[in-house]
């Protein structure tokens, strides 16, 4: 039943930072444990981040010391910043509740350049 839209996306320079957010609608944001995926150009969707209903978190290799993850349930909010962004880190970013089925939203893409 849960509903969920990105924002935050944008151009940035290697080294930079930048926010995302996803705001869920619908009930059980607060019971569930949250993701953000990433899909690189002519890449396969790959897990980035995801976090516990506890606050307790997991990150991919390539963004840990890098990325953090939250969520802010009385907002219904999930959030990644994202620093010292690297040109790989381009992407099309994701959010859904984590190994949940179902169709993909239209995430919000990210840019780095050199």
């Amino acid at each position: 039943q849960v509903q969920l839209v990105e924002s935050g996306g944008g151009l940035v320079q290697a080294g930079g930072s930048l926010r995302l957010s996803c705001v869920a609608s619908g009930s059980g944001f607060s019971i569930n444990a949250m993701a953000w995926y990433r899909q690189a150009p002519g890449k396969g969707r790959d897990l980035v981040a995801a976090i516990t209903s506890g606050g307790s978190t997991k990150y991919a290799d390539s963004v840990k010391g890098r990325f953090t993850i939250s969520r802010d349930n009385a907002k219904n909010t999930l959030y990644l910043q994202m620093n010292r962004l690297k040109p790989e880190d381009t992407a099309v970013y994701y959010c859904k509740i984590f190994r949940a089925l179902g169709a993909w939203g239209q995430g919000t893409l990210v840019t780095v350049s050199s």
